[in-house]
């Protein structure tokens, strides 16, 4: 194995930095890419199933949707957004738990298929930076924070860190992956490979988890979830939990409340450790707004250490929503 540095920071991108450039977010279910311009604006946009059992699927996917967005638009390097660990060149996802990715060389697969540079990072990295530069980093003045941290709720929990305007990726590459951070001894097992990760308690897995357990002990909460799926437990979703809560569901919006709750907890935690300016939370389930939130501010004030003494950070909505991995890996191809 090649030996990777011991630090690679990336840098703030500079303001000159001019050109499109072409993100794409991989997740576990779709590839969402886009050519982005140095403003951080989206100017076109394709998408395309995700194969994640098959890794050369996913490369051709990913190449497939590239030579869609070349037909129309020009563009230099193509920056990917990676569910998984990526190692400290770029260049690697040497673990996925959510895809079948185990030592892939994904961007020398890439390269070779769509004829451009390719940098390669975590996707919740992606996102934290696309919202750091262009989103809810930002103050009233357009100002970026020097310090943030962001949640992405999605199918798992990602995790994204800047400190003095910098993308932490640690050693190895694998800094702030916030999800599998341990938070209950022995308690449910991950797809990483341990249990009690805060992933197994704060995501849209877990919210689908907590509602079929719920249907299936046949609670009378569960009746309206259940009477929409038509019995059918495996048609339970985050997005349908979420309508039906909108729509004045106490079912729903508790099981929504018990995920802020732990979500809260977990921004304790992390504010503990990192003590960010401002705390970010994007993905799927965070389209919930504050009936997610508003649990989550409750418990990291009743979390916070030193609380009688210092205010909580803001809990923002991430501004750049599904688009923020695909901004976020542009941007950072560039740098």
């Amino acid at each position: 194995m090649v030996e990777q540095p011991a630090q690679n920071p990336v840098p703030p991108a500079v303001p000159t930095a001019v050109g499109n450039a072409v993100g794409v977010d991989i997740g576990g279910t779709k590839i969402a890419a886009g050519v982005v311009d140095h403003r951080g604006e989206i100017i076109a946009q394709t998408r395309r199933e995700t194969p994640a059992s098959h890794p050369a699927a996913i490369a051709e996917a990913v190449a497939d949707a590239v030579a869609e967005l070349r037909t129309t638009h020009e563009f230099g390097p193509v920056g990917v957004a990676a569910a998984g660990f990526v190692d400290a060149g770029r260049r690697n996802v040497v673990f996925a738990p959510n895809l079948a990715w185990r030592d892939e060389p994904l961007a020398d697969h890439l390269e070779a298929r769509v004829a451009a540079p390719v940098v390669v990072e975590n996707d919740a990295n992606a996102a934290a930076w696309a919202e750091y530069r262009f989103g809810g980093g930002l103050d009233e003045h357009g100002r970026a924070v020097d310090d943030l941290v962001m949640l992405t709720l999605g199918t798992g929990l990602g995790g994204g860190i800047v400190t003095g305007g910098v993308l932490q990726r640690g050693a190895n590459g694998a800094a702030a992956e916030l999800g599998h951070v341990r938070a209950v001894p022995g308690g449910r097992a991950c797809g990483c490979g341990n249990s009690g990760c805060w992933e197994q308690y704060v995501a849209g897995n877990a919210l689908v988890r907590d509602a079929r357990d719920l249907l299936r002990a046949g609670d009378e909460e569960g009746k309206p979830l259940l009477e929409a799926v038509g019995g059918n437990l495996d048609d339970v979703t985050g997005p349908l939990i979420t309508r039906l809560a909108q729509a004045g569901d106490p079912g729903c919006a508790r099981l929504l409340a018990d995920v802020g709750r732990w979500l809260g907890e977990a921004v304790a935690s992390f504010v503990a450790m990192l003590d960010p300016e401002v705390v970010v939370i994007g993905g799927g389930v965070s389209q919930a707004g504050e009936l997610l939130l508003g649990p989550a501010r409750i418990s990291l004030a009743q979390n916070l250490s030193g609380r009688t003494h210092r205010e909580p950070p803001p809990l923002r909505t991430a501004r750049k929503g599904n688009d923020a991995g695909i901004i976020g890996a542009a941007d950072l191809a560039r740098v």
